[in-house]
């Protein structure tokens, strides 16, 4: 991770070093994670990490855990590769739970959807109206007013409708 946000460097030759195994470890599934939890860690910001769940339909219940619900009700899912699947996943639960603030941090928001085509990560996100960012999470987001209120559990009916 390259960049600086609030004046802390994101980015050093200590991260290069991280490996998949220090990250898993740590009880991150990436080390892009464990890189974006070891800034809000840094910056002392509350966040939680996997603790929630969503549920959402497509022909039965699933389940989506996000992977960090910051102190001001923000979820913010990181992403190396955005996959066919997650996009369609992000799109229904966008759909069932329209009052969830879930945006995206990519590690490069240019690379393409897949071999061929012409739509980056950002371009599929401003068509749908999801909010991103490149590879740190923008100073203004941490400072947008907001509680974490989610439950555990975030229900929804087959309807879509929260319950």
């Amino acid at each position: 991770m390259n960049g600086v946000l609030l004046g802390i460097k994101v980015s050093s030759s200590k991260d290069k070093e991280l490996t998949k195994e220090q990250a898993t470890k740590a009880g991150y599934r990436s080390i892009f994670e464990f890189c974006i939890a070891r800034f809000l860690k840094s910056i002392k910001r509350k966040f939680r990490y996997e603790k929630i769940k969503v549920s959402w339909y497509h022909i039965q219940k699933r389940f989506y855990i996000p992977d960090f619900v910051l102190d001001n009700g923000i979820i913010i899912e990181v992403k190396g590769w955005f996959k066919q699947s997650d996009r369609m996943k992000h799109l229904a639960i966008k759909e069932q739970h329209p009052k969830l603030d879930i945006r995206f941090i990519f590690q490069n928001e240019n690379n393409f959807l897949y071999k061929g085509s012409k739509t980056t990560y950002a371009k599929w996100c401003d068509k749908h109206k999801f909010k991103y960012a490149n590879r740190v999470i923008p100073k203004n987001w941490l400072k947008e007013k907001g509680k974490d209120k989610y439950p555990h559990i975030v229900e929804t009916n087959r309807k879509g409708v929260l319950k």
